[in-house]
């Protein structure tokens, strides 16, 4: 099963869009979710602070910012 992480924060408005993005792509194709939230771990802050929404799929960074609905739904093969 592919794995999708978006590191978020609470109150970010695009992280709420890319959340929509994952739930509709969710409807056509499974895979395993976990959302991580950034606030307050410094070294996550540095890393991804900035970025979020940063989503990852399979251990590999592929949206920062917005989620193309048409290239997630392709890259999980749905």
């Amino acid at each position: 099963m592919r794995t999708v992480i978006l590191y978020s924060r609470p109150g970010c408005h695009l992280c709420d869009d890319a959340r929509a993005v994952l739930r509709r792509v969710g409807e056509r194709t499974s895979f395993a979710f976990e959302e991580i939230d950034v606030s307050g771990v410094d070294a996550l802050e540095l890393e991804y602070g900035v970025r979020i929404p940063v989503v990852l799929v399979d251990g590999q960074e592929r949206f920062e910012l917005t989620v193309d609905e048409g290239e997630l739904a392709s890259l999980l093969g749905g």
